[in-house]
C-alpha cells in the first residue's frame, strides 16, 4: 500500500497520468483528485478508479488557466490534505508552427508552473509528519535540444532543470520532496501519433508501476529506460559539432 493516501494528478485522462491514476487506485489510496481537458476520457478513468475502490473527484480543467488551477488544487486540499501531487499535463507540438509552439510552452511549462506553485504553498503548511511530495513530468527529450521536436524538448528541458533545482531548495527549507520524471517512449496519445522509431517502447501501466516505486523511494530523477537515459546523457555532453552530426542522421517525425 502506498504511503501517499491523497493523490492529485494533472493530465490524468490518458497516457502516464491515466496509468498513474489506475495504479494508485489499485494501491489502496483513499482519495484521487484527477484533472484533464477531455471530459469523456477523464470520466472513464475516474470510473475505473472508483471500481478499484478509490474515492475520486475529477475536474475538466485547462492548466494554462493559473487562477482556475490554483482554485482547484486548494479545493482538493480542503477536501483531503494532499500528500502527492503530479504536475503531469503535457502535449506534443506536432507541426512546428507559431500557434502550436505557443500552445506547447503554455501547457508543458505554464501548466507545470500553475500546478507546482500552489502545491508548494499548500505543502509548506502541511505538518512534517505527513508525506509531502511533488512530481514533475519532463522527458528524456529534455536532456538535449532535439531538432525533430524543438519546442517539446525545450519545454521538457525547462521543467527538468526547474524540478531538479526545486528538489534541493524545498527539501532544505520546507521538507518537501520533489522528483522529476524523464520517461522515454511510453504509450500515450502522443506516442500513438508518432511515425518515427520508438526504441525501448514501454506500456503505460509498466511505466506507472516503475514511477510509483521510485517516488516511494524519493528518487530525484526518475529517468527510464536506462539505455535511453545513458544515450541521451552521453549525447548531451558531447561537443555540439559532434552532436549535430548525430542528430542530422536521426529520423524525423513526418
Amino acid at each position: 500500500m502506498s504511503k501517499y493516501q491523497n493523490v492529485l494528478i494533472t493530465g490524468a485522462s490518458s497516457g502516464i497520468g491515466e496509468a498513474l491514476a489506475l495504479h494508485y487506485a489499485k494501491s489502496g489510496v483513499t482519495n484521487l483528485f484527477l484533472c484533464g481537458r477531455n471530459a469523456e476520457r477523464l470520466k472513464n478513468v475516474a470510473d475505473q478508479c472508483r471500481e478499484l475502490g478509490a474515492q475520486v473527484l475529477e475536474k475538466v480543467l485547462d492548466v494554462t488557466d493559473a487562477l482556475a488551477t490554483e482554485k482547484w488544487i486548494i479545493s482538493c486540499n480542503q477536501k483531503a490534505p494532499l500528500h502527492l501531487i503530479f504536475a503531469n499535463a503535457g502535449v506534443s507540438t506536432t507541426q512546428e508552427i507559431p500557434e502550436n509552439i505557443r500552445h506547447t510552452f503554455a501547457i508543458n511549462v505554464g501548466g507545470v508552473v500553475n500546478t507546482v506553485l500552489p502545491a508548494i504553498e499548500i505543502l509548506k503548511n502541511t505538518p512534517s509528519s505527513q508525506p509531502k511530495h511533488i512530481v514533475i513530468t519532463a522527458s528524456i527529450a529534455g536532456y538535449h535540444g532535439l531538432p525533430a521536436c524543438p519546442s517539446y524538448s525545450a519545454t521538457k528541458a525547462c521543467v527538468k532543470a526547474w524540478g531538479e533545482a526545486l528538489r534541493i531548495d524545498l527539501a532544505k527549507k520546507h521538507n518537501i520532496k520533489v522528483s522529476v520524471l524523464a520517461p522515454g517512449f511510453v504509450r500515450s496519445r502522443i506516442t500513438d501519433k508518432n511515425t518515427c522509431p520508438m526504441p525501448f517502447f514501454m506500456e503505460a501501466d509498466k511505466a506507472a508501476c516503475l514511477i510509483a516505486k521510485r517516488v516511494e523511494k524519493n528518487v530525484g530523477l526518475i529517468a527510464f529506460p536506462w539505455p535511453m537515459r545513458l544515450g541521451a546523457w552521453f549525447v548531451s555532453i558531447l561537443p555540439n559539432c559532434i552532436s549535430e552530426l548525430i542528430y542530422k542522421n536521426m529520423p524525423y517525425k513526418v
